[in-house]
């Protein structure tokens, strides 16, 4: 794996690298939660010394792109993470979904394994350039939509219905269907957050077409 960082306690690594699929008692989900919250922090911390005259809400849409599922599952794909992930069957829409998590817990097994300045420094050298490539500060989807749906009818908004969870309790899926403009999409994902942005990202490119 092409992580600049050796485990001093190995069974942290494993316990990173066991997706839920694989043990539903011994797995990567506790790590997960925390890793979230390091990583969130290291790379607010990141922002604000990288761009000193951004604004609170243009910070928070950086920092929403730079730890959104997408962007940690193109960090875990960039270091082989998959290669070593121990899971069920990953297809679709879930690939990314897990490969995320698997990043999240790896960087929350460093956190415990070396404390929090160590796993800073990884997190910066791994998320640095994606920082300081976004020179203007990204909007997420549902934020896009709205300005979209208002520039072409003033006054009007998106409407999101949320469909009953699927899935088991620990890891169930959210369906949500957003209309606008005569159009309409549905997303999924692990949370109502995630399942309206995938819903309004598809929808911002229909209506782009």
């Amino acid at each position: 794996m092409k992580l600049n960082y050796e485990f001093k306690n190995q069974e942290l690594l494993k316990l990173a690298l066991t997706q839920s699929g694989i043990d539903s008692k011994h797995n990567n989900e506790r790590l997960e939660f925390v890793g979230d919250r390091v990583l969130g922090l290291s790379v607010a911390l990141l922002l604000y010394e990288m761009y000193p005259n951004d604004a609170e809400g243009d910070l928070a849409r950086r920092h929403a792109f730079l730890v959104s599922t997408e962007t940690l599952a193109n960090v875990a794909k960039n270091i082989d993470l998959e290669k070593h992930l121990r899971h069920g069957h990953m297809t679709g829409g879930k690939i990314n979904h897990i490969l995320a998590n698997a990043m999240e817990a790896m960087l929350g097994a460093i956190f415990l394994d070396s404390g929090f300045e160590v796993a800073k420094k990884i997190i910066i050298d791994l998320w640095h350039d994606m920082a300081a490539a976004e020179i203007v500060a990204p909007k997420d989807a549902k934020t896009a939509l709205q300005e979209y749906v208002q520039k072409h009818d003033s006054g009007a908004l998106p409407v999101y219905e949320y469909s009953e969870p699927n899935g088991a309790s620990h890891n169930p899926e959210f369906t949500v269907t957003v209309s606008a403009l005569g159009k309409s999409a549905t997303g999924t994902g692990a949370s109502k957050k995630l399942a309206g942005l995938n819903a309004a990202e598809k929808l911002l490119k229909i209506l782009a077409i």
